[in-house]
């Protein structure tokens, strides 16, 4: 797994640090921490963000808030160009304390693009955008995508959720990642209920949906994604439509409150 290189921000006098990083297909980076808030941004390609509680499926429509001291390591799905603010503690508390995936507006998006290209002068233009940044982030809507996740308090129910993101299809079986994961499926279906609440295969779904919106996000066809996850397309998109309340064809359209 790959470490993560921020800014030294330990030395840093500024209230705002930009990032740019790009990072290719398969590579992860280990959970760690900053004490500084944290804009994850990326302009192309697609991340999952795991957090002690939560994945989270993040295409470059979104931006995920990480406030500051939340451990999160990030898998890369896809090749990504990477672009990321640090904010000092104290604004990052205007920003907010909670988790979240935010929706990135044409404005937000060209605000967050400028800040990164301007590195880390601390001039009267960095001055002026870095209070306009925040605004525009407390302004932005929360946009889902989010997958409660297991302690590591059961080494293999983590592995099953893992092996699940990686690979969703509902082509590979409980039994099969059962397997893979060194339990039967019987502790394991236990330890779904008393972790998260819910059973193994509407947790699966959830982590379809999450995977499916943002790969819709994209343009993907839907029918490719039916299939990637296993579905002849008329099942998937009653699945997605029972779900959510739209067919998967309306996602970032128009008017859809999805996207």
């Amino acid at each position: 797994m790959a470490q993560a290189t921020p800014p030294d921000l330990a030395a840093s006098a500024a209230a705002v640090e930009p990032l740019a990083r790009s990072y290719p297909r398969g590579l992860r980076i280990e959970p760690h921490a900053h004490a500084w808030g944290q804009l994850l941004y990326a302009i192309s390609g697609v991340m999952w963000v795991d957090t002690p509680h939560a994945a989270l499926w993040v295409p470059p429509q979104r931006a995920v808030w990480l406030p500051p001291g939340l451990p999160h390591g990030i898998r890369v799905a896809s090749d990504l160009q990477m672009r990321n603010l640090y904010l000092r503690p104290a604004l990052a508390a205007e920003v907010g304390s909670a988790l979240n995936v935010l929706e990135v507006t044409p404005l937000l998006r060209e605000l967050l693009l400028a800040r990164v290209a301007e590195g880390e002068a601390a001039g009267p233009y960095q001055q002026a955008l870095d209070p306009l940044l925040v605004l525009e982030l407390q302004r932005a809507r929360p946009a889902g995508l989010q997958v409660p996740m297991p302690s590591d308090g059961d080494r293999r129910l983590r592995q099953l959720c893992e092996a699940v993101i990686r690979a969703p299809s509902q082509a590979i079986s409980f039994e099969q990642h059962a397997e893979q994961a060194g339990a039967s499926t019987r502790t394991l279906a236990r330890l779904f209920q008393a972790e998260l609440g819910l059973g193994f295969s509407e947790w699966r779904r959830q982590v379809q949906l999450a995977h499916a919106t943002a790969e819709r996000l994209q343009g993907v066809p839907v029918s490719r994604i039916a299939g990637e996850l296993g579905y002849a397309p008329g099942s998937f998109s009653e699945m997605f439509r029972r779900a959510l309340g739209v067919v998967p064809s309306a996602v970032g359209e128009p008017g859809c409150p999805i996207g």
